[in-house]
Formats: structure tokens, sequence, C-alpha cells
């Protein structure tokens, strides 16, 4: 006999018992995998006895994400306006507050329709603005079709004025869809390349101002330009000669333009006029002086008569403008606030940016995502909102009338941000005097 067979029959004999135990543990799995199948959620712990019915589920738990949007829903919180496809840049509400336009860095400017303050969603006129720009302020015109736009691009900055033609009609075919706003005058690399931070529009209406629309563009250098917003034609310019702006702003009777700067004064500007209602010319007549800091930003208030500052000094001061410059006669420091902004540390912060309401008395500020409500005769806040938004405020703007809300008519601050929202906030309660 060969003794080589018996080694190839225990090599079979072994081969087979391995090939076996394969198999079998493959059916296994198999009959495994179609129970599975056929019951997705077998019962741990089976119990066909029992015939109690499956206790009730609890009622599901709001996600966390909702709890945040909780925690952030604020009293005053009126609404959101959406479609924004990135930081919003810039906003600004017609005179009548029923329209409001924003400049968004997805190089769209939208002009929603306020129809009501509590509407669930708004109509809105997107204004595509050439390829490569990225709008950084606006400014309505004359109406509420007639819109100033900044647009920066690596080129430099510019400004274009968006309008309305009017409605072709017939007798046989009326025109049924208004056309869309076509661009009627524009300049390209103002302010020497330089990107603009503010526009600020307003009607003239002092001494013999015809009512047009006067807008200042305020550049991140030193220079300030004033436009007939109509026309498109330049006007004015000034230089702050402060190294570098911060913002700039026009009184609402179109007599004073006011700067801050890298320093802490604030240049004032006044605009005469000629006969025939032009601009005749814009001469420095006063400086505001006594914050110890640079001035972050300012506004005017209703009357066009004063200005509130606020400053990195930790204070807010409220100045009378309506003096005998011609005579020397200084502008006056009215009142002095400390600016009621702490952090963890109890260190005094600064306002980036302030808003009066129209009748004057609601100083709307804020900082970072924080937004307070004070009042302007006595500087107590109102109210505060600290995550107003989910990044820091860009800008923010009181609708200058009231506008509908439900059966009732209502002021209304708007907010923008680098979260792609723009919100809307109602008026706050003031103290009982």
């Amino acid at each position: 006999m060969d003794p080589v067979l018996p080694i190839v029959a225990l090599s079979l004999v072994l081969g087979a018992i391995i090939i076996f135990l394969f198999f079998s543990a493959y059916f296994r799995k198999r009959q495994s995998e179609v129970r599975s199948i056929g019951n997705p959620n077998p019962d741990p712990n089976p119990n066909p006895v029992s015939s109690k019915p499956p206790p009730k589920k609890p009622l599901s738990k709001p996600h966390s994400s909702d709890k945040d949007q909780n925690k952030r829903h604020h009293p005053l919180d009126l609404n959101t306006l959406k479609g924004h496809g990135d930081a919003v840049t810039g906003i600004c509400f017609s005179r009548d507050g029923r329209n409001l336009a924003t400049a968004c860095a997805d190089g769209v400017v939208r002009v929603f329709k306020l129809d009501d303050a509590s509407s669930k969603s708004f109509k809105f006129l997107r204004i595509n603005l050439p390829a490569g720009g990225h709008p950084t302020a606006v400014a309505f015109s004359d109406d509420a079709s007639s819109i100033v736009v900044a647009s920066y691009t690596l080129s430099g900055c510019s400004l274009y004025m968006y309008g309305e033609e009017k409605p072709k009609t017939s007798e046989n075919k009326p025109q049924t869809k208004l056309p869309l706003p076509e661009i009627k005058w524009e300049h390209h690399k103002v302010h020497d390349k330089k990107s603009i931070l503010t526009l600020f529009g307003t009607s003239a209406t002092y001494g013999s101002a015809d009512g047009s629309t006067i807008i200042a563009s305020c550049s991140e250098g030193t220079d300030i330009i004033l436009w007939h917003g109509k026309t498109g034609k330049s006007v004015g310019h000034m230089d702050t000669n402060q190294l570098k702006n911060t913002m700039a702003a026009i009184s609402p009777n179109g007599r004073f333009i006011a700067a801050a700067a890298f320093t802490a004064d604030v240049k004032v500007w006044e605009i005469v006029y000629a006969k025939d209602g032009s601009v005749k010319e814009v001469s420095k007549v006063m400086q505001l002086k006594g914050h110890k800091s640079a001035v972050t930003w300012l506004c005017f208030m209703p009357n066009s008569e004063q200005i509130i500052t606020a400053s990195k000094d930790g204070s807010m001061r409220i100045w009378n403008i309506n003096v005998r410059y011609h005579l020397d006669e200084d502008p006056k420091t009215l009142k002095v606030f400390p600016i009621p902004l702490h952090d963890s540390s109890s260190t005094t912060l600064h306002y980036d940016h302030l808003s009066v309401s129209p009748d004057g008395k609601i100083l709307a500020a804020t900082h970072g995502s924080t937004l307070q409500w004070l009042c302007v005769e006595t500087g107590k806040v109102l109210d505060t909102a600290e995550k107003a938004h989910d990044s820091d405020i860009s800008c923010i703007s009181w609708a200058p009338k009231t506008i509908p809300m439900g059966n009732e008519l209502v002021l209304v601050l708007a907010t923008a941000s680098a979260d792609k929202k723009v919100k809307l906030w109602a008026y706050p309660s003031l103290p009982l005097s």
C-alpha cells in the first residue's frame, strides 16, 4: 500500500469537516437575517400570554433648537424678514415706512413690502447688482421706487440709482406687470476706490431747499460726498482729515451733515441752498468737543437741532447745535449719560449703532448682538434683547412713520445682521411720568 494514501484520505476528511462547519454557520446567519427582516422590532422579552395594551408614548419634547428659539424670542420681537442668502449689510425705510430696502452680501438688493408687520410672509422686489458687486449700503431717493445702492468690487466702489420705468399701457392691452427697476445713473471708482460705509438720505426742506433728496456717502477713508438723489450729480465734498471715517449722517431737514471718525471730536457742516433750491455750497461750521475717546456712532434728533453721540469713553451725549455759530457761539452739551451696558467683569461697553425713534423719545442702541431701548429723556434702559441676532448687528433703523400691524398702527425698529436675518421690533413701553 502506498504510504501517501492515508495522508490524502485524512486531508479529505478534515477538509469536508471544515466545509460543513462553514456552511452550517452561513445558513444560521441567513435564517437570522430573514427573521430580522420579517420582524424588524422583535420584543426582547416576549410574553404572548399577556393581553395588556402597550403603554402610551409620552408627549415628544421640543428639540434643543426649538428651546433655543424660545429662549431667544423677545416680547418686542415682531417678525423676521427671510430670503437673504448672506450677511445683510444695509437697510433703509422709505419715507412712508411701508417699504424696507436691504443690501445683502449675496449681491442682491431686496425691497420688502410691509403691508402688515405681523404678516407670515412678505413680498419683495429683487434687484440683482452687476456681476461681482457686493452691496454695502442702500438709501431711498425721491420715492419708494428709486433706490441708491453702494456696491464694492475689487476695482473700487460704485454707486447705482435704480428706478422703475412707468408702465406702458394701451387701450386694448393694459400692463399687467410693473417692469423691473433699471439703472438711471451710476458712478464708478468713487471715493478714490475706498469702500462706502454708510449712505444717509433725506428730503431737503431747510431754507430755500426744493425738497429734493440729497444723499451723503461716507467712505472708509476720510472723505464724504453729497449727491443729488434724482440726477446723481455730486453737489458737495467734505473731508474729516481724521485718518479714517466711521460714519456720517444728514439732519432730517437737510441742513447739517455730521461725521464720526477716528478722534473724539465730531465735525459738523452746513448745507447752504441757492434761491432756486439747489445746493450752493457745503461749509464746516462747528465741532462737538467733550468726549475723551473716539465717537463710535451718532444720530440726529427728529427736529434736526440736536445730535446724540456715543463714545468709547463709556458715555453718551446730547448736543444742541441750534446755535449762532456765525457769532462764534459753540454747540452746547445738554445731557451726559453713562452707557448702561457692561461685560462680565463690569467693564463698560460702547455702542456700535444708534437710531432715535421718529417721536424723539426712544433711542435704540446696539453692541455686538445685544439690542437696547433707552429713554432719551433720562438715559435709562427700557428693555434689552441680549441675543437679538445670532451674529453681530450690522445696522438699525426706525421706520419714519407708523406701519400697520393687524388692526393698529405701530412704530417699528428694524435690525440686520450677518446671520442673514432682518428683524422687526416693537416700540417699548415708556414709564409713566
